[in-house]
């Protein structure tokens, strides 16, 4: 499982990496229109390409977020319910332990014990 995320933080930091070689390559400007016509907004190409980028890792994120949510609550649920039985049975067979009576072990007879001094 370590191998696995350090793969992904090697992908991420060459990801990072190349980004930022675009950013540096590209210091053409891009004209992107405000909502709702109220003008537009000059990035460079390098940021453009960050923010929809970020704007794409943001909408993952949304998608990944509920099934993940779901499972730890799913398993926090399921947490709960396991000791719930385990209180009850506890005390179920704590209730009958103590209904049994405790045997009582006969003394040793006078032939066992050996010659007293």
């Amino acid at each position: 499982m370590r191998l696995i995320s350090f793969v992904q933080v090697l992908l991420l930091l060459a990801i990072v990496a190349y980004l930022i070689l675009f950013i540096l390559e590209n210091p053409a400007l891009v004209r992107l229109p405000l909502p709702f016509g109220r003008g537009e907004l000059s990035l460079s190409v390098g940021v453009t390409v960050t923010l929809f980028a970020l704007v794409g890792a943001a909408y993952m994120a949304l998608l990944l977020l509920p099934p993940v949510v779901q499972e730890r609550l799913r398993r926090r649920q399921e947490r709960r319910e396991r000791r719930a039985v385990e209180q009850q049975l506890t005390a179920t067979l704590q209730a009958r332990l103590g209904a049994i009576p405790t045997a009582t072990l006969p003394e040793p007879s006078a032939s066992l014990r050996g010659p007293s001094v």
